[in-house]
């Protein structure tokens, strides 16, 4: 169900604390039961951990992501991690920032290099996954929210460093791309989303 007070926005705020995080979490949309369970997770992790923004919470932290629809509402965008080798969708660390839909915009301009793109204010999926060891940086967790954002019809792509590869896929083409079921859900998710609610002129 789309809450009635979810709304499109090209302002976006900063700053915030853990409180700003926690109040995001809840007011994600239930979207799976996979979602809603990994939201009581976070939520728990929120309590017990009051810095969960930073990066220097070493058993887990709080991540924001974007789930970005073409304008044509029939394609999602797509990145190969350069050092974790897998298709996903763009994100990244809040590093203390509250508004996790900032975090999600900010990771989404910073990796694909798309301006204007505009956000949809409540979160569509929440997951809490773990990341292997990578050289100096151990196990963990990422306490994830994703937020749907819709690129324009002149979106323009400028990968960073962090990808290998980037490209827009409809559904289809995202089950042969990976068996990822996280990604596919949520690309599903974002896409029946984007039919349904009206993007600012």
């Amino acid at each position: 169900m789309i809450p009635a007070s979810a709304s499109f926005t090209f302002d976006l705020p900063s700053g915030g604390s853990i409180s700003q995080a926690q109040h995001e979490v809840r007011n994600a949309l239930s979207s799976s039961s996979e979602s809603d369970l990994a939201r009581e997770k976070i939520l728990e992790f929120i309590t017990e951990h009051d810095d969960a923004l930073y990066r220097t919470c070493v058993e887990g932290h709080l991540t924001g992501s974007a789930l970005i629809v073409e304008s044509s509402y029939q394609k999602v965008l797509v990145m190969l991690h350069k050092k974790l080798g897998i298709w996903l969708q763009p994100g990244g660390h809040a590093d203390g920032e509250g508004h996790l839909s900032n975090v999600a915009y900010r990771e989404a301009y910073e990796e694909t290099g798309i301006e204007n793109l505009a956000l949809w204010t409540t979160a569509i999926d929440c997951d809490v996954h773990k990341i292997p060891e990578l050289g100096d940086e151990k196990e963990h967790f990422h306490f994830d929210l994703t937020y749907l954002l819709i690129a324009p019809e002149d979106a323009v792509i400028k990968r960073n460093h962090e990808s290998t590869d980037m490209r827009w896929v409809t559904l289809e083409e995202l089950k042969v791309l990976t068996g990822e079921e996280r990604l596919q859900r949520m690309a599903r998710i974002g896409l029946e989303l984007a039919q349904r609610i009206n993007l600012p002129q």
